[in-house]
């Protein structure tokens, strides 16, 4: 074998292990409410999870940023 040979496996088995050992860890993951509550006559289209707050685009095309744990809205957007 030749060095060349020995460097390039020696590389792949690195990056063997830095897989096993990066996807083997549980990632963190958001803490999803039970239900959430939107004002009255709105329907929710999309949500979106962030870190203390929870984003949902309305039918109405309105984005209405929720407080995570109180469900109360911090903000709201009126889309063009």
């Amino acid at each position: 074998m030749t060095t060349l040979t020995v460097i390039m496996v020696g590389g792949v088995l690195v990056v063997i292990a830095l897989l096993v050992i990066r996807l083997s860890d549980e990632p963190d993951r958001p803490q999803l409410p039970a239900e959430i509550s939107l004002p009255e006559g709105t329907t929710a289209r999309a949500v979106t999870f962030g870190s203390g707050w929870i984003a949902v685009v309305t039918t109405d095309d309105q984005i209405l940023i929720l407080d995570a744990t109180s469900g109360d809205v911090r903000q709201s957007l009126t889309l063009d």
